[in-house]
């Protein structure tokens, strides 16, 4: 008996002991992946070396609201004037020159005529030429002395205020208002609005996202099926939040930034992102920026984070030491610092664009251009 016990568990030990050791070359192997993953992702991410500017250096605020590359200009708006980088030198534009308001909320130009359209904390003002006109509700159709937003599409001038949303058509003359009595919006603060060939979208504080197809004049409303809950009972079936700040439409997609995370929108499907479970540094957005369908940069309080559709990277000066500081979050949420020497003016970003491979970063207490190093 005792015999046929022994040799039993010898045949039955020894298939375990190969499974372990089976499992343990296999164990090895997922560890080697989740390394090579690791690096590629690091290796992956474009990185900057960073240039500040502020009024030490001629920007005429350092609270920059807004910016905005065009060719070889860089316009910011600040909340001291509208400033101009050229030929490494700037020039500012107040009041006096026959801006709106000296606080610049919003920048759009016309690629067609080159004009730029300026949305200020007391109306929208459009230089041409070296000439500067201004709208207000007194003077023009527009909703709202507060613009937040403005975009061109075409002919159209759309703008986004703190009463609405309205719209100028450039060769008429003639101003269309949206609001409560003919759109979807519960709210009428609308806080962003990003242009596209076939619509246009708005984000509307506390009545989500907008969308205006402009081939039939109609409009629908995307909003948090959560409803006035900030705890995410739906993950990936609607906006995360309607608390909306910003949209980004590109390539037949929407990204659209909340003060409770951020979401992805293909015309099919949902995908949210909140800090817990991204590498978004912060829920608090105040900008998103599309680059195509699968990737884009979101402007949070707590840094500047990309994301490419599978990995992370944020840059930003560390929040406890303030020193330069980057790192990656990888698919498996594996997070990896990368040395740095420089990083933006501040970690609350509040606007981004592009110019070529350099990015242009707004934030609360200075302009950065960053310099893609690779």
């Amino acid at each position: 008996m005792r015999l046929r016990i022994s040799v039993a568990l010898l045949f039955v030990t020894l298939p375990l002991a190969g499974a372990v050791k089976r499992g343990a070359v296999k164990l090895g192997a997922g560890k080697n992946a989740a390394k090579t993953a690791t690096a590629t992702a690091t290796a992956s991410m474009p990185l900057f070396r960073w240039e500040n500017f502020t009024t030490a250096n001629g920007l005429p605020d350092n609270h920059v609201f807004v910016v905005l590359v065009d060719g070889g200009r860089v316009w910011a708006g600040t909340e001291n004037g509208l400033a101009l980088f050229e030929g490494g030198k700037w020039k500012v534009f107040t009041p006096k020159d026959g801006l709106a308001h000296r606080a610049v909320l919003s920048l759009a130009v016309d690629k067609s005529t080159g004009d730029l359209w300026v949305g200020t904390m007391g109306g929208l003002s459009h230089i041409s030429a070296g000439r500067i006109d201004t709208y207000t509700q007194l003077n023009s159709g527009l909703s709202n002395d507060v613009v937040y937003g403005v975009g061109v599409q075409g002919d159209f001038v759309w703008t986004a205020t703190a009463a609405g949303a309205s719209r100028l058509n450039t060769r008429t003359g003639e101003w269309s208002l949206y609001n409560e009595r003919n759109t979807p919006m519960a709210e009428i603060w609308t806080y962003a609005v990003s242009t596209g060939s076939d619509k246009v979208y708005y984000a509307v504080w506390g009545s989500g996202v907008l969308e205006y197809t402009i081939a039939t004049g109609r409009w629908k409303d995307y909003t948090d099926p959560d409803g006035e809950n900030e705890l995410v009972l739906f993950k990936d079936q609607g906006l995360i939040h309607k608390i909306t700040t910003s949209v980004s439409y590109v390539d037949n997609t929407l990204w659209a930034a909340t003060y409770f995370g951020d979401s992805h929108y293909d015309g099919r499907s949902w995908h949210n992102f909140m800090a817990k479970d991204s590498g978004l540094p912060s829920n608090f957005t105040n900008q998103v920026k599309g680059l195509d369908a699968r990737r884009a940069w979101f402007c949070t309080d707590k840094g500047l984070a990309y994301y490419d559709s599978v990995n992370w990277a944020v840059y930003r000066p560390a929040l406890d030491t303030g020193k330069p500081e980057m790192y990656v979050r990888d698919a498996g949420g594996k997070i990896t610092p990368v040395s740095v020497e420089t990083a933006p003016a501040h970690n609350y970003i509040l606007g981004i664009d592009l110019q070529g491979d350099d990015v242009w970063v707004a934030t609360a207490k200075g302009l950065s251009h960053g310099i893609r190093q690779k």
